[in-house]
Parts: structure tokens; C-alpha cells; sequence
């Protein structure tokens, strides 16, 4: 009698047991039921996001192959045109002016060898000897930019230059600065340093509406690129940072400043002429004795 007591009491608690591990399993259920909509939105979300984003990634990558320039042609052909005076045209468009510009594309030996060497010593005296970057650059437009109490500008070089102005706009971004970077090294590989800085002084902007060493030579002194002095290179180099506010029809103290300082670097810097007039200006890396630095 007493066994099938204690055997009943035993079937109650295992009874209560039993209905315990369902109760606690019920609601575990019900919780997974609960964050299952939760935890499959989110994964959607993910899913999703993660789709549009490797879409925009290879349209991007597709779109940039389409369009990306053909550097090495530069070797022999002359551009038609270049991004920032297709810019200056549109916004002269919106303004319901006229789109003119002065521009004529010379070749490299109807440049005045003045204007070449003012123009290195002017914005980048390691032009020969680097692979299209500087930090040289960059400390002096710092240095620069302190002495005149302005923002710091210039600090890109010659190659630097050439890429944004052909291909680029003004506005900084993380991908133009890469655009700028890969165009960059790719202009280093394929064009010598002397048809780089051949392209840099035919399309560089003088003044509004202005491009190229011979439209600026003719606008300013009524004379071909091939005729400029030295002061006369050097006025019109010292402009290149701000061409909208200083060239040879400025009269600007820091403007007349930077024109004297320019002549006083290229006296430091004679050796220029020899890089200037090869075809091809030597192997980066391979300096003079001492490179000079900029008069302060």
C-alpha cells in the first residue's frame, strides 16, 4: 500500500515536472517566434543594403573604365579641350554671356624657356625628381600660405595640376582625390616630364576666360609665348595660383612680392635650363648636389 503511495507521489511530480519543461519550452517558443520578424527584417535590411551598395560599387567601376581617358596618347596628340575651360564656358552659358576663351595650343619650343623656369620655381622646384608628389610642395604652400595670412593653396604639383585641369573639377572629394591620384602616377609613366610641363603651360589658367602660356603672352604684353623676358615669365607664373586675382593687370602687394621672389628662386635654381630643354629631363630620383630652397 505504501509502495503504490509513494509511486503515485512520484507520478505527481514527475506529472508537474513534465508540465514544467512544457510551460518553459512554450515559452521559449514564443520568444523565438517573437524575434524571428525582428531578426529576419534586419537580415533583409542587411541583405539588401549590402546588394544596392556592390550594384553602385561596379556601375561606379563600370562607368569610370567607360570614361576613363586615354593617358598615353598624350604622347602625341594635343588636347582639344580640357574640364575646367568646359567649365568656364557652362557657367558663362548660365549666365547668358558669352562662352568665348583665348586659347591656342603651341608647341613646346615656342615657349620661352623664362617661362618655363619661372613656372617651376614658382610651383614646384622637385618637379624633375619626383614620381608626381611632394611633401616639399605641401610645406611650402603652408609656409606660403602663413606668410600671406590666406588659406593655403598650390600645393598640388605640376603633374597634380595638369591631371585635375584636363579631366577634373574643383570639388574635393575622396573620389576625385583618387581620380586625381591614379591620373596622376599614369601621366608619370607614360609622358616624359618635359611634355608634362609642355601640357601644364598650355593649359593652365592666366586669367578669366584665359588658358595657355601664348593667349596669356598676347593678352598682357602683346607679344608670343616665345618672346616673354624674365620678368615677364615671372609675372605671369606668380598668377597661376590665383589667376582670377593676380596676374601682369593686378597690382597687389603679395602679388608683386611673389613676382620678386620668383626671379630671386630661379637664380638659386640654375640647373633648370638643362632639365628644361631635354626631351627627356633625367631619371626621378637622380638630384644635383644640393637643390636650392625657395628665398623666403
Amino acid at each position: 500500500m505504501e509502495d503504490e503511495t509513494g509511486q503515485k507521489e512520484q507520478e505527481s511530480v514527475d506529472t508537474a515536472e513534465g508540465s514544467d519543461d512544457a510551460e518553459a519550452k512554450d515559452d521559449a517558443q514564443a520568444i523565438d517566434q517573437a524575434s524571428a520578424p525582428s531578426d529576419s527584417l534586419w537580415y533583409r535590411r542587411a541583405r539588401t543594403a549590402a546588394l544596392v551598395l556592390a550594384v553602385t560599387l561596379v556601375l561606379w567601376l563600370l562607368f569610370t573604365w567607360i570614361t576613363w581617358p586615354d593617358v598615353a596618347a598624350l604622347r602625341e596628340d594635343d588636347p582639344r579641350t580640357t574640364a575646367f575651360i568646359e567649365m568656364y564656358g557652362e557657367a558663362r552659358r548660365d549666365a547668358g554671356e558669352s562662352d568665348a576663351v583665348a586659347w591656342q595650343f603651341v608647341p613646346y619650343d615656342r615657349i620661352s624657356v623664362n617661362l618655363k623656369r619661372a613656372v617651376v620655381a614658382s610651383e614646384d622646384t622637385e618637379f624633375f625628381f619626383h614620381d608626381g608628389f611632394s611633401t616639399h610642395e605641401v610645406k611650402e604652400a603652408l609656409k606660403k600660405a602663413i606668410r600671406e595670412g590666406e588659406a593655403p593653396r598650390g600645393a598640388s604639383t605640376i603633374t597634380q595640376q595638369v591631371a585635375k585641369n584636363l579631366w577634373l573639377t574643383p570639388r574635393r572629394s575622396l573620389t576625385r582625390k583618387l581620380r586625381e591620384a591614379i591620373l596622376t602616377r599614369q601621366l608619370e609613366k607614360h609622358l616624359s616630364k618635359q611634355r608634362i610641363l609642355d601640357l601644364h603651360l598650355n593649359i593652365a589658367e592666366f586669367g578669366p576666360g584665359i588658358y595657355g602660356a601664348e593667349a596669356a603672352s598676347r593678352h598682357y604684353f602683346g607679344i608670343p609665348a616665345s618672346d616673354l623676358s624674365p620678368r615677364q615669365g615671372a609675372m605671369l607664373a606668380a598668377g597661376l595660383p590665383r589667376p582670377k586675382r593676380w596676374n601682369p593687370a593686378s597690382d597687389g602687394q603679395h602679388y608683386r612680392a611673389s613676382v620678386e621672389r620668383i626671379l630671386n628662386v630661379q637664380k638659386q635654381l640654375q640647373y633648370l635650363d638643362s632639365y628644361i630643354g631635354s626631351s627627356e629631363p633625367g631619371a626621378i630620383g637622380v638630384r644635383p648636389p644640393q637643390v636650392p630652397a625657395p628665398a623666403p
